[in-house]
């Protein structure tokens, strides 16, 4: 099991609204035609249960639901879990690092936008990666995966 990093990890769009600060976060996970993970620090293809930090949410997000769009499908029968793990490698107990929170098992293999689980809102207590861990069968083909986590930002604790 690989860990990759994305080289650009955050792209964050803020919106003011009247009773707070919506969040809107885009993110981007493509191979090439041999499985290679573009813009990251991996030089060959991702392997099944391969991590890959596909940005970062900072601490004080409230999350309120995520949006994958495959608009390029990946190899036949490749799943992924999408999820946050925090930075600095420690739990919390308020919130809980959960790498499948917004997907588990999401096929890859098709083109289509599928919206995350129905899980409650959280509030990061501290800054995560949004992960893609690869399931299913490794990389092998072009493929493109967009992320999108919309929220409200607070402020740290």
């Amino acid at each position: 099991m690989a860990t990759v990093t994305t080289k650009r990890l955050t792209q964050a769009r803020q919106h003011a609204a009247p009773y707070g600060n919506n969040f809107e976060q885009f993110f981007n996970f493509t191979t090439n035609a041999s499985g290679v993970a573009q813009n990251t620090d991996l030089a060959t293809a991702v392997q099944v249960n391969d991590v890959v930090r596909i940005g970062i949410l900072p601490a004080g997000l409230v999350i309120h639901r995520g949006e994958a769009i495959v608009s390029d499908a990946f190899a036949a029968t490749t799943t992924a879990d999408i999820g946050f793990l925090y930075v600095d490698g420690v739990d919390s107990t308020a919130v809980p690092q959960n790498a499948a929170y917004f997907h588990s098992a999401l096929s890859t293999a098709a083109t289509g936008r599928t919206a995350s689980a129905p899980n409650a809102p959280v509030r990061l207590p501290k800054d995560a990666y949004l992960v893609l861990t690869r399931k299913g069968a490794a990389d092998s083909a072009v493929g493109i995966l967009d992320y999108v986590v919309t929220g409200e930002l607070t402020g740290p604790a």
